[in-house]
């Protein structure tokens, strides 16, 4: 395993759904920045996409959009490799081989795991029990030196970081002349998000933004037309007190939606806090609503110029994973050779 150039980091979202302010604010953006300062990983993890009932005529498409997405937001594949998960192979043979190494209790215990299963009943899934593994294959195969998390995949890093360490390089690496065991699988740091992190739901300021809500009006997707943000956040969930403030506990909704402000006009909180400090909602929603028509119209137009072009966004993909495949291969090579498995001659 040789000591990465500049600090890895590997990134990725689910193609089901329609990406919103949340996945962008509090992910996307932040991967561009980093763009600048690191080795860069951005793959649609499809795979992860089928441990719940999905819709196979959309899966593909679906892909594609968020590949698209991810352009439009400004990652740039000359700069990034950007790929998806199921065109790698390695991503599920690593799976497989983690698996085996896993204790089952380790992934019964997973938060996430509890409260999706207890929703699906018995038609709860093995992949979605071992989708945590599949997340530490997908951040193992790459050497990541670091890995972009929010609250809610915390657990799922420190999963990860546990079968590297304790289940595959303490017993299965070679022992140097001092004793020590050699590193087989690079074990990664958290990188935790800066301000933005966290974006909440129109309908709860106490609940994350998120796809699966079965109420549409709780997020503003990236492709939602101007005339539907407006609808939405003219409906968005507020409270009876005029002038918005950030960190009063008991008004989680201007928290939420002040925070939304400054992020979408590019104000700081300090100066987007003043602004609103004696607004009323009545003043304030178009006030959002505007900023964020105007933050998304440059993203859905390049978004549309990207699916003009299939031509071009298949090859970005076909490159990444050419890119991916590399890396990808070397690592799980060293996982073959140091469970005992023969090589191909």
């Amino acid at each position: 395993m040789t000591e990465n150039a500049r600090p890895r980091v590997l990134s990725g979202v689910q193609p089901t759904g329609a990406l919103h302010l949340g996945n962008w604010l509090g992910a996307i953006r932040n991967w561009v920045a980093l763009q600048d300062s690191h080795d860069t990983f951005f793959c649609v993890v499809d795979l992860h996409a089928i441990t719940v009932p999905h819709d196979p005529a959309r899966l593909a498409d679906d892909t594609l959009s968020t590949a698209a997405l991810y352009l439009a937001c400004g990652i740039d594949p000359d700069r990034a490799t950007v790929f998806v998960q199921s065109h790698v192979s390695a991503h599920s043979e690593l799976c497989w081989l983690l698996n085996c190494v896993t204790p089952l209790n380790w992934l019964e215990r997973m938060v996430q795991y509890k409260e999706k299963a207890v929703k699906q009943g018995a038609d709860v899934s093995t992949g979605l029990l071992d989708y945590p593994v599949l997340m530490a294959a997908d951040i193992l195969l790459y050497d990541a030196d670091r890995v972009p998390v929010g609250e809610d995949q915390k657990q799922h890093l420190e999963l990860a970081r546990d079968i590297a360490q304790q289940r595959i390089n303490a017993r299965f690496g070679a022992k140097g002349a001092d004793g020590e065991r050699e590193a087989i699988l690079r074990v990664p740091e958290p990188l935790i998000l800066p301000e933005g992190a966290r974006v909440m739901s129109l309908t709860d300021g106490r609940s994350k933004m998120s796809k699966s809500d079965p109420n549409e009006g709780s997020r503003i997707t990236l492709l939602d037309p101007p005339d539907l943000i407006r609808k939405k956040i003219k409906r968005a969930k507020t409270d009876p007190v005029i002038g918005l403030e950030f960190g009063n506990p008991d008004r989680p909704e201007a928290d939420n939606l002040l925070g939304l402000y400054a992020l979408l006009s590019g104000r700081s909180r300090e100066a987007a806090a003043a602004e609103c400090a004696s607004m009323g909602w009545g003043a304030f929603k178009p006030l959002l609503a505007e900023a964020a028509v105007e933050a998304l119209g440059p993203l859905q137009e390049r978004y549309a110029e990207l699916r003009r072009d299939p031509a071009t966004l298949q090859a970005v993909l076909d490159r990444g994973a050419e890119e991916a495949e590399t890396v990808a291969q070397a690592t799980l090579k060293r996982v073959r050779q140091a469970l005992g498995f023969l090589p191909r001659s």
